[in-house]
């Protein structure tokens, strides 16, 4: 493994999994990290893995971000030059039942990476925030400017504290960092505890699906295509100073759609392509839920050149398709 590698954390997951691949398609070296935890299925993170593992530009290291020692250890060894930061301790209602675990890896563990960017001469650091930290915020579309100081789950404390915390450290130390706010990424290879595949998995066993505040709620979906092509192209332009993050190298972006969709309307989708009717459970609004999230991303079109171009109807057949193929039904 050169020292140009890329880090990638949360590599057996979801976003995490589709960089590392678009950045070997690229010819860019790799050294993926994961814990493998037991959050989901471990067999999906490892079959993704596996795929992963069939590139030699791919190195894997398992490992706890929240393990100081071997964090710092692999930076050492690594030095390296860039890092995107996708592992973490993910989902809003298990934040509610486990903050301990968020804690851990939201906190302690992006402070390691923190750490390990400072003292080894990282040019850039790339991490994932999440629409979460909009919180009560009714004001749509949101846009980054927006106040972002009054989260509705603890799973969106821990992301609007990396982007504090990447901020002081970008301050400090120059440290050149970009947030990425993510809005309701899905598609091939997605996580089980996400909409989407709660909904599939419910309409072919014939379970019901819960639909909170009785199924009234949009959300911005955003195919996951879509998004590596911007970690891509985002990788290779660290920011300046910036006189609205006190003269720090940091930015934020939101990268979302920039079109919520009904929640019904993509249960309706879903229905089409499984060609299964759903059962529908339409149950309260839940503690730490939103009603919509809507991404303003004018400011990442203008910066990069991005554009979302995967619509929801084509995001939906490309999930379903994957979906029958990978529990082939």
């Amino acid at each position: 493994m050169t020292d140009q590698a890329i880090l990638v954390t949360g590599a057996a997951g979801f976003i995490g999994f589709h960089v590392a691949r678009q950045l070997l398609a690229e010819g860019r070296p790799v050294v993926g990290l994961d814990n493998l935890n037991v959050y989901y299925d471990p067999v999906l993170k490892q079959a993704r893995l596996d795929l992963l593992r069939g590139d030699s530009r791919f190195a894997f290291v398992k490992a706890d971000l929240a393990d100081r020692a071997a964090i710092a250890a692999l930076f050492a060894r690594h030095r390296f030059t860039e890092v995107v930061h996708l592992g973490a301790q993910a989902g809003v209602r298990y934040s509610i039942e486990q903050p301990q675990a968020y804690a851990d890896s939201n906190l302690v563990g992006f402070l390691n990476v923190l750490e390990g960017c400072r003292h080894n001469g990282c040019r850039h650091l790339v991490y994932a925030s999440s629409s979460s930290v909009y919180g009560a915020n009714t004001k749509l579309p949101f846009a980054v400017g927006d106040r972002t100081d009054h989260p509705v789950s603890f799973y969106a404390a821990t992301k609007k504290a990396n982007e504090v915390m990447a901020q002081a450290y970008s301050h400090l130390y120059r440290l050149p960092v970009t947030a990425l706010r993510f809005f309701t990424i899905y598609g091939p290879w997605g996580r089980p505890d996400m909409a989407m595949f709660l909904f599939a998995s419910a309409i072919m066993e014939g379970r019901p699906i819960r639909l909170f505040n009785r199924g009234k709620m949009r959300r911005d979906f955003t195919y996951i295509d879509d998004v590596t092509r911007v970690v891509s192209k985002l990788i290779d332009q660290a920011p300046v100073d910036d006189p609205a993050a006190a003269n720090a190298p940091s930015r934020v972006y939101n990268v979302g759609n920039h079109r919520p969709e009904e929640l019904m309307h993509v249960v309706g989708l879903l229905e089409q392509e499984l060609g299964r009717t759903a059962i529908k459970e339409l149950l309260p609004m839940q503690p730490g839920d939103v009603l919509e999230t809507f991404a303003d991303v004018e400011d990442l079109m203008r910066d990069t050149g991005f554009a979302p171009s995967t619509p929801i109807a084509q995001g939906v057949r490309n999930f379903v398709t994957w979906y029958r193929d990978y529990f082939k039904v």
